[in-house]
């Protein structure tokens, strides 16, 4: 256990005291730059998802990149504008989750937050893998380390957000930036040679050989049809996703916050629609082929502009790395978004739990498992999760959109018909985006989150129904007093400390049974949140005055430490000799089902082997069958 303790502290630092906790305000250079890299990286790999599609279609099918690129960016537009309404009508932060729950019921709730989980776990796999494709694009020889390197990038991330990364805001505004610039600059050097004639494109004979070559052993060359196409638009609807991440961090922007988070909006979207349709601009001009798992669209435009040069590999180290900070993204959305689960009994609530550097832990480190898992079922390929990925996020902005309409319709203000009409066109447009996705992608993979997104509502519910049958077990009189049996005579008895969460009926029933066997008894309530021991001492005062109580402060939100601490000073206080003993009693749930285990928090197996660990002879549990 040492080892592991001083392992963790040497990957993730020391812990941080609660009164370090903060929430962090983004100037809009920084919020663009950290929470628009979702959005803006998918350039990276849209484009050429929408290319790799028609490319089935042989060379004319590749005509039609421009078409679908520019109804993208006008459905870009629509979105950005149904945002802007829900980022003023929600300055505190308007996820899907809370915007769809609060006006449309807990079942969409539920269903906006099973898409978004999906998506902030599939954000992480794309963007990995992009990221690593953007590697072995530059370094063929590691492609046969696809994989390992994707769990390795995972890792460096997790890793990074264990020890708190988004404090370093400046320093995680580089990636951004550069891409950026990279991009900007291929734009304008790619226009310029044009211009003069020095990009001329593949011609279609050896653009055809090359189509075949790439589609050779899979499904060969399709004719042009409506499902061709709308498989190509749907894949290049990646470029969409990560629009939403501004309007569910109003909060961390400076004061005016809404007005501020809407500008970084526009900013992004403009910058995101340039540069995607920059990229598909000289695609289809130059004629590029693309082949799974082969080099990427923007490692060949920046060959081909930029040559064999300091230039391309400026371009692929910075397309690498804000794929990496893509990815750091969702490590930042997906923990809250299960806090906010969990706070409603959805999800376990260990996801509520701060780690030692006030961060949500267990989320970040749930998310790293599932992220890891998927790579490793698609091999680290981007075309492997292109067909799952868009589906949750146009689930999730209809949601959005339509509890906006509903929340503007009830709150009937001056001007609400306006704004209602611009969340309802959003709402339909992203509906009917949504089915087009779904039935284009349907056969391709989207089945599995068709199927994957009832399973989790139906698992949240289930969740929410063991918790709601723990209080009712537990529930009992806050205010009226409490009686307890009587102690032991006389003589009798043993010193006893019993440890104190909550005052209900399960550490009620353990306060019974260590009054039964004590001679000098003491309650024992760790403050885990730093403000709340002054009122659990009123409720103690009023309904158990007769046992005293003592509240340890944990500024580090640890519960054995303080305990164990105190379990000591208390047995050296009545060792007098060595014949006495002292009795440490701990109230524990008692599950119907052993699955419900993993509902709670498990504190009490760590206590009990620290005090051991300690030196403390008797450790008792008192079990409340739930």
């Amino acid at each position: 256990m040492p080892r592991l303790d001083n392992l963790r502290r040497r990957l993730i630092g020391t812990p941080l005291p609660t009164s370090a906790h903060h929430e962090e305000r983004y100037s809009n250079a920084e919020a663009l730059a950290i929470l628009s890299s979702d959005a803006l990286s998918s350039v990276a790999y849209a484009t050429q998802e929408i290319v790799l599609v028609l490319g089935m279609g042989g060379a004319a099918a590749l005509g039609f990149t421009l078409p679908i690129t520019a109804l993208i960016v006008a459905l870009m537009l629509v979105v950005a504008s149904s945002y802007r309404q829900t980022i003023k009508a929600y300055p505190h932060g308007g996820g899907s989750y809370r915007v769809s729950q609060q006006n449309l019921g807990q079942t969409p709730g539920l269903v906006a937050g099973a898409s978004l989980s999906i998506d902030y776990v599939l954000t992480v796999a794309v963007s990995v893998a992009a990221g690593i494709a953007a590697l072995t694009s530059y370094v063929p020889a590691l492609d046969p380390e696809r994989v390992p390197l994707c769990l390795l990038a995972v890792l460096l991330v997790m890793l990074a957000n264990l020890r708190g990364v988004s404090s370093s805001a400046r320093f995680l505004s580089v990636p951004t930036y550069l891409f950026m610039a990279a991009v900007v600059t291929l734009l304008v050097a790619g226009a310029i040679k044009s211009g003069l004639g020095q990009l001329p494109p593949l011609p279609v004979a050896e653009q055809q050989r090359l189509l075949e070559a790439a589609h050779q052993g899979r499904q060969g060359l399709q004719a042009i049809g409506p499902l061709l196409l709308m498989r190509a638009f749907s894949s290049g609807c990646a470029a969409l996703t990560g629009i939403e991440a501004i309007s569910d961090s109003v909060a961390a922007f400076r004061p005016v916050e809404w007005r501020n988070a809407r500008r970084v909006l526009v900013v992004m979207v403009l910058m995101l629609a340039v540069m995607f349709s920059g990229i598909s601009v000289l695609a289809s001009q130059s004629g590029l082929v693309v082949e799974d798992n082969g080099p990427t669209l923007l490692y060949q435009l920046g060959e081909r502009i930029f040559g064999d040069g300091p230039l391309l590999f400026v371009l692929q180290l910075a397309t690498l790395l804000i794929l990496l900070l893509a990815a750091n993204t969702a490590f930042a959305d997906f923990p809250r978004l299960a806090a906010f689960l969990a706070q409603d009994g959805f999800l376990p609530r260990q996801l509520t739990s701060l780690g030692d550097r006030l961060v949500f832990s267990n989320g970040i480190l749930a998310l790293s498992a599932l992220a890891g898992l998927l790579l490793v079922l698609v091999e680290g390929s981007v075309s492997r999760l292109i067909p799952l990925y868009a589906v949750g996020v146009f689930i999730s902005f209809t949601l959005s959109q339509a509890g906006m309409v509903m929340h503007w319709w009830r709150l009937r203000d001056r001007g609400w018909r306006t704004r209602a009409l611009v969340n309802g066109v959003g709402a339909l447009i992203t509906a009917v985006v949504g089915a087009v996705l779904l039935i284009s992608k349907f056969t391709q993979g989207a089945w599995v989150v068709v199927l994957a997104i009832p399973l989790l509502v139906m698992l949240y519910r289930r969740i929410r129904s063991h918790y709601d049958h723990v209080a009712r077990r537990l529930q009992m009189a806050s205010d009226g007093r409490l009686t307890l049996p009587p102690p032991p005579p006389p003589g009798g008895g043993t010193p006893t400390v019993v440890l104190v969460g909550q005052l209900h009926r399960g550490s009620y029933e353990a306060l019974c049974f260590a009054r039964s066997i004590a001679s000098d008894l003491v309650a024992v309530h760790v403050d885990l949140a730093g403000d709340q021991g002054e009122a659990f001492r009123e409720q103690w005062s009023r309904q158990l005055p007769e046992v005293p109580l003592e509240v340890l402060p944990s500024p580090y939100r640890s519960l054995v430490d303080p305990v164990t601490r105190f379990v000591v000073g208390f047995e050296q206080q009545h060792h007098k000799d060595h014949r006495s003993f002292c009795v440490v009693v701990l109230p524990v749930f008692v599950t119907r089902r052993r699955w419900e285990n993993l509902l709670h928090n498990q504190s009490t197996i760590r206590l009990r082997r620290a005090l051991r660990e300690r030196g403390t002879r008797v450790v008792t549990t008192v079990g409340f069958y739930l």
